[in-house]
């Protein structure tokens, strides 16, 4: 009787421990860049609910994270702010195949709404109010980047010198304006549809190009039919909402 009272309990931790493990296993590991913070996390949630696969995200600067990746950090996939950096981890047989997931825009954004008196970008960052203005750096970051070649065509990245604040990440030069630890800040257009963005008011910036964002498949993910039906998703009708929600195309 001990012994059919030991099998029973053998085959009832089996029946109920295991498909926990198993479950368990069903995430995989994403690499963000900064700016689509929020809609990201809107995406994961959404695809959890409907796959039971869980994704976490580690956010930081697309520069950063190909840094990361190039060193063998374990993630399963990589959405970067730009084309070139997934192109070359392609190239070099660390990625599958690229493919654009969304395209932003960059615009000025500041906390205080009478910032917004001016006719333009350009007239407002001459205000005699405006001491500090946070960009992202732009060696790392592709919204970073975009600022500056708009400050470049504008003839005022030499002139605003000494204002200029660099921020690690896009989102970290929103965090400087919203907090006015910066009277201004180059940010994405996707902060500046949130709650937090609303407190603001913001210039379009038609001299910073359009940024197209590419994600890719890492090739040595252990995950690989999870982050396949992740990889889909994201061009999915629903993630297609999403995106629309803050702002990217």
């Amino acid at each position: 009787m001990k012994r059919w009272m030991r099998l029973f309990s053998f085959f009832t931790m089996i029946l109920f421990v295991c498909p926990f493990s198993a479950a368990a296993q069903e995430k995989i590991s994403a690499a963000v860049a900064a700016n689509y913070i929020a809609a990201f996390k809107d995406i994961a949630s959404a695809f959890e609910e409907k796959t039971g696969i869980k994704v976490e995200a580690t956010f930081a600067s697309t520069g950063s994270l190909y840094a990361q990746i190039q060193n063998g950090a374990p993630y399963d996939i990589y959405l970067a702010a730009d084309e070139d950096r997934p192109v070359r981890l392609h190239k070099e047989g660390i990625v599958q195949k690229p493919f654009v997931y969304a395209r932003g825009r960059c615009v000025l954004w500041s906390v205080r709404k009478d910032f917004c008196r001016a006719k333009d970008w350009r007239e407002a960052l001459k205000g005699e109010g405006v001491k500090r203005i946070a960009l992202a750096n732009p060696q790392t970051a592709p919204y970073g980047a975009a600022a500056r070649e708009a400050l470049l065509k504008a003839g005022l990245w030499e002139a605003l010198e000494s204002k200029r604040v660099i921020a690690q990440t896009v989102a970290q030069a929103f965090q400087y304006a919203s907090t006015e630890a910066t009277d201004a800040g180059f940010c994405a257009l996707s902060s500046v549809v949130t709650q937090e963005g609303a407190k603001g008011c913001c210039y379009p910036v038609e001299e910073a190009p359009q940024i197209v964002q590419s994600a890719c498949v890492l090739t040595r993910s252990k995950n690989r039919p999870e982050v396949e039906r992740f990889a889909a998703f994201l061009l999915s009708p629903e993630s297609g909402a999403v995106k629309t929600k803050f702002g990217y195309q």
